[in-house]
């Protein structure tokens, strides 16, 4: 383990490297390694804090990079020792994307790319633990896709634990990903409907847009080309609150006057670019439905159910209807980052031996406090399947609101500070 320090306004980090096996079921197949950020506040720095693990959201998503103590972080300092980790393929830990794996052939990709997901997460986290606590137990903090893991981490290591936090991160627990997509796609119409009462003007840009995407050939700034569907994805940002603007203002600087008539300007496709892009999450896209598999294949499960709701055709439906956090398997044609893991991305999709990620017995007999936010509206998250999950997990206490979108861990500090009245029994 190597660390080194440094002091920002508001805090005091610590980079800590950490070697975990590749493989944890084979400690001889090699090790990678994972980045853990540890963070105090000034003059805190030598007092003995208890630690707060955070884990971020995706899968494929490294660690918040704190800019400031305003929001959670800051709450979370005012009583532990954080560790921002980026889990691993992410951030500053053995990547994992299109250069690393070049050398590889595509089963060899899949295999190697199998054991990125939670389980393996979790048990990194346990190897993180030992070195920094001596073993004594922390609390987790999982936002979003962290969530997921904390219940791994509850099902597979509950020893590890001295309290879990989750905000808009409760899975389905016996779920396939069909069912998943298929309450999804019904919640992503929802923020349609939502965000064109607020800009009733967009629906034509929107379609012009399409149009002329159709019909020529236009290019990203890394020369890749922008096709209507690509276009369509932008409505990922819809889940959250500081995000759901975000579509209006790239919109309404789509078009410029070009020497032949409209142009898409270059405003606007470096910011399509910016969301549309994988390349600083490669993970995201190869493993996004992989992290609902429990000894079944996904089949490119968003694609297939995707054809039960035609308000999503480009061609026949009355207006542009944007996706959400659906992956589809023309991503690894259209996007330069995935282009190379096609084969590995078409590998995963079809396995079907993918171990159990959470233990029902245990968490049946769960003694280890839990307090979850689902946020009612979440377009990420089902609030139904949260709710059936969080019944199986003995002890937990749900907090259901509709006050914060997905995004609500980051819109201040009420929402873990509401959890963690939960768990000491103030609220």
């Amino acid at each position: 383990m190597q660390a080194t320090s440094y002091r920002r306004p508001g805090l005091v980090a610590r980079d800590h490297v950490f070697r975990v096996p590749l493989d944890h079921g084979d400690p001889g197949a090699g090790e990678i390694e994972v980045f853990g950020r540890e963070v105090v506040a000034p003059g805190k720095q030598d007092q003995e804090l208890p630690w707060l693990l955070f884990l971020q959201g995706g899968p494929g998503g490294k660690a918040e990079r704190p800019l400031s103590t305003s929001a959670w972080l800051g709450r979370a300092l005012q009583d532990y020792r954080v560790l921002l980790l980026d889990q691993r393929g992410t951030g500053r830990s053995t990547p994992a994307g299109r250069i690393t794996l070049a050398g590889m052939a595509p089963k060899q990709q899949a295999e190697h790319l199998s054991l990125f997901r939670a389980d393996s997460i979790v048990r990194d986290a346990e190897v993180v633990r030992e070195q920094l606590t001596g073993g004594a137990p922390w609390s987790v903090l999982g936002q979003s896709f962290g969530g997921f893991c904390a219940l791994t981490y509850l099902s597979h290591a509950p020893h590890g634990l001295r309290q879990v936090l989750i905000t808009g991160g409760i899975p389905t627990l016996t779920g396939h990903a069909d069912d998943v997509y298929r309450a999804a796609y019904p919640r992503v119409l929802a923020k349609n409907d939502a965000y064109y009462d607020r800009y009733p003007a967009d629906a034509d840009i929107a379609r012009r847009v399409v149009e002329h995407l159709a019909s020529n050939e236009v290019p990203l700034p890394a020369g890749d080309r922008l096709t209507p569907e690509r276009f369509q994805t932008l409505g990922i940002q819809f889940g959250q609150a500081a995000r759901f603007d975000a579509l209006h203002y790239l919109l309404e600087e789509a078009f410029v006057a070009g020497p032949a008539g409209p142009e898409l300007s270059d405003t606007f496709l470096r910011g399509v670019d910016a969301v549309v892009s994988f390349a600083e999450r490669p993970l995201y896209a190869v493993l996004h439905e992989a992290i609902y598999c429990q000894h079944t294949a996904s089949e490119w499960s968003a694609h297939r159910v995707r054809a039960e709701f035609a308000e999503f055709d480009l061609a026949g439906a009355s207006r542009v209807n944007f996706t959400g956090e659906m992956i589809y398997p023309w991503f690894f044609e259209q996007d330069p980052a995935l282009v190379p893991l096609k084969d590995a991305a078409e590998l995963l999709a079809a396995k079907d031996d993918w171990p159990a990620l959470y233990d029902l017995d245990r968490l049946a007999a769960n003694d280890v406090p839990v307090a979850a936010a689902v946020y009612h509206d979440d377009m990420f998250v089902d609030r139904d399947h949260a709710l059936e999950s969080a019944e199986r997990v003995r002890g937990a206490r749900v907090w259901v609101t509709n006050e914060y979108e997905h995004d609500g861990l980051k819109a201040g500090s009420a929402v873990l500070d509401r959890l963690l009245a939960m768990n000491r029994g103030e609220a």
